[in-house]
């Protein structure tokens, strides 16, 4: 299955969904709905949005009525209407079977009974993966054949983009500019908060409620509350850096030092986590490609790295150690072998 970006979803609905069907594969709070209702605002039609999971058959084909001896069913009101519109389904694929068979004529003839949809209406369904520790079933083969597939993945870009349109706290856009990887993680196993987002959108408007007199303790309490533990943490330790202003960016260039009080162990982590994405994302994976800035801000990392090992080895690892998961960002091999041909005394202290 085709993975697509917010952008390339809106394209995709443009072109394909007043034709045929589509189908939203992905995890909850990625936007998969907000996308839908934005595209229905784009080609002016209304939208009608169902939630599969608490659907029943004659929510769909309605309730039958006696008319010249005969029944004929009725779909509700909000389904059968004159003019055309969108029908967004979402959790489809977490209706009963006997829901999904309701929707077979709807997706593929645009019927419900003795009911067709106005002319020009769009029908989009949406849904999570098995894997995200959602309420799904099975699909059957037949609901799959009747649209077209495709799965979003949320990308920091686009979401900025919308998070500046809409005004989301600027705590939430500074640190998401800072670090794009903790935009979302995957679903966890178990039942806990975990970063989307929908997730940082909550956030938001609680920090906006509080107001300007929201204390620390307020703010890490709303974070916890909205996100993954990992990425609460750093939040919290972000809006302390902002406080004392300190800038990551800075403390890479050599022009400010490194936070090691005792008591500032939090945001040390955040600089460090946030120097290490820096280095991922701007340093170029082939070593043959390096331009003078690039060998600057090597230079300066060696230098950090140094400091840590006198101050603190384990935030030194920190620095250095390799992500796992989907959304890791590794720093370049040959930084890490110049690491350890460079600085052996610093890779023998890393290590041990």
């Amino acid at each position: 299955m085709q993975t697509v970006t917010p952008t390339q979803l809106s394209k995709l609905l443009l072109n394909v969904a007043l034709t045929r069907p589509v189908f939203i594969w992905g995890p909850p709070g990625i936007g998969k709905s907000a996308l839908v209702e934005q595209f229905a605002s784009d080609v002016a039609l209304d939208c009608v949005s169902l939630l599969g999971s608490q659907l029943a058959p004659e929510d769909l084909i309605g309730v039958p009525k006696i008319i010249d001896d005969r029944s004929v069913f009725c779909p509700p009101r909000m389904i059968a209407r004159d003019t055309p519109y969108l029908l967004f389904v979402d959790e489809l694929n977490a209706c009963s079977f006997e829901v999904q068979k309701a929707f077979y004529s709807l997706i593929n003839d645009r019927r419900l009974g003795e009911y067709r949809l106005p002319a020009g209406s769009v029908v989009v369904g949406a849904g999570n993966r098995a894997h995200d520790q959602a309420i799904v079933k099975p699909m059957s083969s037949a609901m799959m054949n009747r649209m077209l597939h495709v799965e979003l993945k949320p990308t920091a870009r686009d979401w900025l983009s919308w998070a500046y349109s809409v005004g989301i706290h600027e705590w939430i856009i500074r640190y998401v500019e800072t670090r794009p990887d903790h935009l979302y993680i995957a679903p966890p196993k178990t039942e806990e908060t975990f970063t989307t987002p929908r997730a940082w959108h909550i956030l938001s408007d609680a920090l906006r409620s509080y107001g300007p007199t929201i204390t620390t303790e307020e703010m890490e309490m709303l974070a916890a509350g909205c996100l993954s533990a990992q990425h609460a943490r750093s939040f919290a330790a972000f809006i302390k850096q902002i406080e004392g202003n300190l800038r990551v960016d800075l403390v890479l260039q050599g022009k400010q030092p490194l936070p090691l009080a005792a008591e500032d162990r939090d945001v040390l982590y955040f600089v460090v986590q946030a120097i290490r994405g820096q280095l991922a994302k701007m340093l170029p994976p082939e070593k043959d490609n390096l331009k003078p800035q690039h060998r600057v801000m090597v230079k300066q990392a060696k230098q950090i790295l140094i400091q840590l090992c006198d101050s603190n080895v384990e935030m030194a690892t920190v620095m250095v150690a390799e992500e796992v998961g989907e959304e890791a960002r590794n720093l370049p091999s040959w930084f890490l072998v110049e690491v350890i041909r460079d600085l052996p005394r610093l890779a023998e202290r890393i290590t041990a």
